[in-house]
């Protein structure tokens, strides 16, 4: 059996999926920036999910958010199904979009940590090599969007969703800084800061080795049938927490020890046939077993 998934209300993430084979399915392009932005805030708005950061490179995105009411489960296999049909429609593809391996979602403990894979996520382009800047990036990229209040919209992607439908027109992402991260002002002032920090130290390391950006134009005119020619890693470790302070990740790991042996508990017992209250953050068995759940602690 593998590992059950703890769902907490009022949780940060980290969510990142990347596409099959490493291909470049998301190369931005006009339809596709638009798609994304779509199918992202709409499922934002019907799980009532907050966004604050999306990134979308060619071939995976990685998006910080807010799950305050415990959907975020919910909230992934909608945007992830509406974004893979809607691309393929697009691609006249009939195949899996996504990688065969589940989302990373990793949930990030301390407000420093929400701060730093946000940064991360919106100075993966500069990272990788394939600009100078974040915003040169002509994929999606909520960066300015977050530094300037901007909200990101879209219209209906005309390539799959029917006029007919029940999908809305338009769709606007408002990026959001949770209350629960402090001022949002000290929180913009920290995400510029560590994004020009990045941007600043990849710049200083191209110049001393030589090495040069894909720049905007060579990604456009990339294939998205091709996909990355370096050997990706294999078989690394799949985290479900970030927490850079050590005292506070060995309390999240323990944590999740007492429920991962609280539900073994309770699973056992409910197919004895026993009466059985599950821990608090039971999501699968909740939500289509409708298994009872012990009070909040």
């Amino acid at each position: 059996m593998s590992r059950p998934r703890e769902i907490l209300p009022r949780s940060f993430y980290l969510l990142n999926r990347r596409c099959t084979q490493r291909m470049f399915l998301l190369r931005p392009d006009e339809a596709t920036n638009n798609a994304f932005v779509y199918c992202l805030g709409y499922a934002a708005q019907c799980c009532q999910v907050d966004i604050i950061l999306p990134s979308a490179e060619s071939n995976h995105h990685h998006t910080t958010l807010f799950d305050r009411y415990g959907r975020i489960c919910e909230f992934a296999q909608m945007f992830h199904s509406l974004l893979a049909r809607s691309q393929n429609a697009l691609r006249g593809r009939w195949e899996n979009l996504w990688s065969a391996e589940e989302p990373c979602i990793v949930r990030l403990v301390d407000r420093a940590d929400v701060i730093a894979k946000t940064i991360y996520a919106a100075s993966n382009p500069v990272k990788d090599l394939l600009v100078e800047r974040v915003h040169h990036w002509p994929g999606v990229n909520g960066y300015t969007n977050l530094i300037y209040g901007r909200p990101l919209e879209a219209t209906r992607p005309k390539h799959f969703f029917s006029d007919a439908g029940d999908m809305p027109e338009k769709v606007t992402l408002t990026l959001t800084i949770p209350a629960e991260l402090g001022p949002a002002d000290e929180v913009i002032r920290e995400v510029r800061e560590g994004v020009e920090a990045v941007e600043a130290s990849v710049l200083a390391s191209r110049r001393a080795s030589g090495a040069r950006v894909l720049g905007v134009k060579a990604v456009g005119e990339q294939s998205w049938r091709d996909s990355p020619t370096r050997v990706e890693p294999r078989r690394n470790l799949r985290p479900r927490f970030a927490a850079a302070n050590p005292n506070s990740r060995i309390a999240t790991l323990l944590r999740y020890r007492a429920f991962l042996e609280a539900y073994r508990d309770a699973r056992d017992g409910w197919l004895a046939g026993r009466p059985a209250d599950f821990p608090q953050g039971t999501y699968w068995l909740k939500k289509f077993a409708n298994v009872p759940l012990a009070p909040p602690t």
